[in-house]
């Protein structure tokens, strides 16, 4: 949800995807949104999730589209319980204790990192800070709580991030031990170091947005259960289609992307 919010104030909100847990991906409406917006599901298993996630980056890469792919390394919401065994993990097996992270998972990171450096030019690490505590998700809607929200991004340039699987690895370590000194520090201060104020989004555009979506929703709802028999199979056709497709992940090529794909190879 922040992340959407730091990516409209960018300019960015069109272009940012994710990668995320697979049963997401099956909610009504909510799925299918994530489905057209060519989210990446994933099993949390790494057998199944490479080939998906090579498959889907490999039509990313064009240099002139923009994108915002967001990684959670952590994959997991970190709980007290989760905490505790991922400190248990990191102490049995040599590795950096973190009090307000987990430990990161890196192969995803480095798989995105892999297919994706041709095309892209930097990588931010966002850490989010929220005052007094952890909101749930029906604070976050109802607008309860968190009181304020501090969000801090470091800006890394491609080249500064090892090109090998191993030190690419343990860049990603070293980037979630910064990230947990930041968390300390804010428990202890109530802030990031060197913070700045975002100004407030417009009201009156933001009213607007909404008023432009609410109206094209209702035109196309009047539309979709107020006309002809042909133009109600055509909706309900497609939206048994775009289920389908966001509950079993198929990526049909457009028809007439691969017609014109087939004519150029044998033309040429």
């Amino acid at each position: 949800m922040y992340l959407w919010n730091l990516a409209l104030r960018k300019g960015c909100l069109g272009h940012i995807k994710y990668l995320l847990k697979k049963s997401l991906m099956k909610l009504p409406v909510f799925g299918w949104g994530f489905y057209v917006l060519e989210f990446i599901p994933l099993e949390r298993d790494w057998v199944v999730d490479e080939p998906v996630i090579r498959q889907t980056l490999s039509t990313f890469t064009n240099p002139h589209d923009p994108l915002w792919l967001t990684v959670f390394p952590e994959q997991i919401t970190g709980s007290e319980q989760k905490c505790k065994r991922s400190q248990e993990f990191a102490s049995q097996n040599g590795l950096p204790v973190l009090k307000n992270v987990l430990l990161p998972k890196t192969k995803g990171f480095y798989a995105c990192l892999e297919i994706l450096r041709s095309s892209m030019d930097a990588v931010y690490d966002v850490t989010i800070a929220y005052k007094d505590q952890c909101p749930t998700f029906l604070d976050n809607a109802f607008g309860v709580d968190p009181s304020e929200v501090h969000i801090h991004v470091r800006r890394i340039p491609l080249e500064k991030i090892p090109a090998s699987d191993k030190e690419a690895s343990k860049w990603l370590m070293d980037t979630f031990q910064f990230k947990d000194r930041l968390l300390s520090d804010f428990v202890a201060n109530g802030h990031f170091p060197n913070e700045g104020t975002e100004q407030q989004l417009s009201t009156a555009k933001c009213l607007a947005n909404l008023v432009i979506v609410v109206v094209i929703t209702g035109v196309f709802i009047f539309f979709a259960f107020y006309s002809s028999i042909w133009r109600n199979i055509y909706v309900g056709f497609s939206c048994i289609y775009i289920a389908s497709a966001a509950y079993f992940n198929f990526r049909p090529y457009p028809i007439f992307g691969s017609v014109n794909e087939r004519l150029t190879k044998f033309l040429e």
